[in-house]
């Protein structure tokens, strides 16, 4: 029994293996290789409502919470860990649009989202950093009732996939920090906008790339929350998307621990299976046991924000500690199945595939300091 998820959210996790196992398992390294995100697959997932079940049932989704959509998170995870970026992304951007946007403009979008028929980005890195992400340079400027843009943004998954892009840009002066920044909507069709793709480790169905916006223009109703305030407002919903993150590579983590058990238990050496040897068992026993406690932790912060109760910490914990953990248990797995782990195959794209989550969306240094602010106090650590 988990204490965080009853008997409807275990059944519904249940559910979402099963689709997860018969639909997306298959296509995992096809889709590797050919670097195509499957749309077909994608509006599969929104008709089983498997696509951001958290946002209330008035904008698309079911009203189920925070702890339904990561448990099918982590089901669609374990079998491709690019395919679960469309849940990730949708209930991220899915709770800007809904919280933040205004109702005829979001709306729209939050039902093609839910649905399966939209994919939508957040572009907040740019070329001259991406932890800092207060010291933003991409420019926006008000001209009449339309917001005109202009600059770089870089390393945003989906980046050439994506329908729209919610984009972090300077409305005030650098002084102003983050206090001069404005969100805003901004559909992938508009003229102006030119996209690229790099050639990434992993994760390569999803893909990353740049996003060059050349006097691109948006009406004024596409902006998310208030006017230089849209870093403040809008940041505080990667709290949700850190804790998911965590259940997505422990998903992936707990996958290839179990298939190494299973190996170890039957491949044999010198007359006995190599469970049998400490050097083998052990090291898969340590992790095994740091990553049912770090899902724990994962699910502790998704039941935290179900229930309205600070969970920023906890995320942060989640963010920097899962996705180290996962890589650290998948490389252990592939060393435990030898050469055979060392092919190109199931074990190794996975290897490749948890590696960008301890760089993006939020450093390990990062994560640490909002741990330590929480607990000393923002004054007390800079």
């Amino acid at each position: 029994m988990n204490p965080y998820l009853n008997e409807d959210l275990q059944t519904l996790a249940e559910h979402a293996k099963r689709f997860a196992t018969g639909r997306v398992a298959p296509g995992f390294q096809e889709r590797d290789r050919t670097r195509v995100l499957d749309r077909e697959l994608m509006r599969e997932m929104g008709q089983m409502g498997f696509i951001a079940p958290e946002l209330p049932e008035a904008v698309g989704g079911q009203g189920m919470g925070c702890l339904a959509a990561g448990v099918i998170h982590e089901a669609i995870a374990e079998a491709d860990l690019s395919i679960s970026y469309i849940n990730l992304l949708a209930s991220l951007n899915g709770q800007i649009l809904a919280e933040h946007g205004q109702p005829h403009v979001a709306q729209p979008w939050l039902e093609r989202l839910t649905q399966g028929d939209a994919l939508i980005a957040i572009a907040l890195t740019e070329p001259r950093g991406g932890s800092d992400a207060a010291n933003l340079r991409l420019r926006v400027e008000r001209v009449g009732d339309e917001y005109v843009i202009n600059g770089e943004k870089t390393s945003i998954s989906a980046a050439d996939q994506a329908d729209a892009v919610i984009v972090f840009g300077r409305t005030g002066s650098i002084e102003s920090s983050a206090h001069g920044v404005t969100a805003l909507l901004v559909p992938c069709d508009a003229p102006g906008l030119t996209r690229s793709r790099f050639d990434c480790h992993g994760q390569r169905a999803i893909g990353r790339g740049s996003l060059f916006f050349e006097n691109v223009r948006v009406p004024v109703d596409h902006r998310l929350g208030e006017e230089n305030k849209g870093f403040v407002q809008v940041m505080q919903g990667f709290d949700f998307s850190r804790a998911l993150i965590g259940l997505q590579v422990l998903s992936v983590a707990r996958a290839s621990l179990d298939e190494s058990w299973e190996y170890a238990a039957q491949r044999e050496a010198f007359g006995q299976p190599l469970s049998a040897f400490q050097g083998v068992s052990h090291p898969l026993a340590d992790f095994d046991t740091q990553v049912t406690a770090a899902r724990l932790l994962c699910l502790q912060a998704l039941w935290l924000k179900d229930h309205r109760l600070p969970h920023s910490a906890e995320a942060a914990m989640c963010k920097w500690w899962a996705p180290k953990l996962a890589y650290d248990a998948i490389h252990q797995c592939l060393l435990t199945h030898g050469h055979g782990g060392y092919d190109r195959g199931i074990i190794e794209q996975r290897l490749r595939d948890v590696l960008g989550f301890q760089i993006g969306d939020g450093t390990a240094q990062i994560m640490k300091t909002i741990i330590a602010r929480t607990r000393a106090g923002r004054k007390a650590v800079r």
